[in-house]
């Protein structure tokens, strides 16, 4: 069964054409203080991969966030096919809202090669039965959040997110560098390779850069925080299954000058990598002026 949040989410990533190399998208609140950056990554994956062979997948996107998105307003993504060789396509796209870039990526598409493989060991820590969803446990902490996010968490939402530790993300208190979130679609994602990737790129921007603000006791809805993706990157190394657990396995190794850097690996349940992840993004503690 597919929940109607998902169902939508699937709806704003098959974008439409509406004209040579370019597509629209619609948006989708969150209860955010912007459109979430997921959200412009999934699109921006959709739009370039529909200008590729069939043949050819998404290995690899690199992407700048310039400007804070409106989620009360469409996207449009202009893709430039910067090159077809025999075994790569290169694309560039553009996000466009209201006349102005908000985003932009490079992604690279390769056909599927044999040759050498290894991978990092997935982390030893519990498996999602029996833990608590991220809404289950946002909710429980219902007095510490604005009713405009409450009613949008209260609704429920497209992905479910286990953390492996019982966390308030808004009520932080101070903790390593380090989380591990278990995901999954919210219901039953149709069969398409192509929609699996764009829901795992939308997925990547969940618990990435906040845990740069782990050591630190602070949180991306703090009044006296600004929190902001700058850059983020995504290597696809094998296809996604949506519909099946994931581990998102994140680490934070630096923050300084009013950015914070994460990385992460995501493994399927027995212990596959499937791709890898890079962000780094503003985190300015704002001072109060005398």
């Amino acid at each position: 069964m597919t929940n109607k949040l998902l169902t939508e989410l699937i709806t704003l990533l098959n974008l439409e054409h509406i004209e040579e190399d370019i597509f629209r998208g619609q948006s989708q609140d969150l209860g955010l203080r912007q459109l979430f950056g997921g959200q412009v990554l999934g699109q921006a994956l959709s739009a370039a991969s529909h200008t590729v062979p069939d043949d050819r997948s998404v290995h690899s996107l690199h992407g700048y966030f310039l400007r804070r998105g409106d989620s009360t307003k469409p996207v449009v993504f202009f893709v430039d096919r910067v090159r077809d060789g025999r075994s790569f396509s290169s694309r560039r796209v553009s996000a466009i809202q209201s006349g102005k870039t908000i985003f932009f990526c490079s992604a690279s598409f390769h056909r599927p090669e044999t040759g050498f493989e290894h991978q990092v060991e997935m982390p030893d820590i519990p498996g999602p039965e029996g833990l608590d969803n991220e809404a289950t446990l946002i909710l429980k902490q219902r007095d510490t959040l604005p009713k405009s996010l409450y009613d949008k968490v209260k609704g429920g939402r497209p992905i479910e997110i286990r953390p492996v530790s019982n966390f308030n993300p808004y009520a932080p208190q101070k903790r390593p560098a380090i989380r591990y979130v278990w995901f999954r679609a919210d219901g039953e994602v149709p069969d398409i390779a192509s929609l699996h990737r764009y829901l795992l790129a939308y997925t990547t921007d969940f618990n990435l850069l906040t845990t740069s603000l782990l050591p630190h006791g602070k949180g991306f809805l703090d009044v006296d925080m600004e929190v902001a993706s700058i850059d983020h990157s995504i290597w696809f190394h094998s296809q996604p299954n949506m519909n099946e657990w994931m581990l998102y396995s994140i680490q934070s190794p630096w923050a300084g000058e009013a950015r914070g850097l994460s990385r992460a690996e995501i493994f399927t349940q027995d212990g596959r990598l499937i791709a890898s992840v890079c962000q780094e993004g503003l985190i300015r503690q704002v001072k109060e002026h005398s």
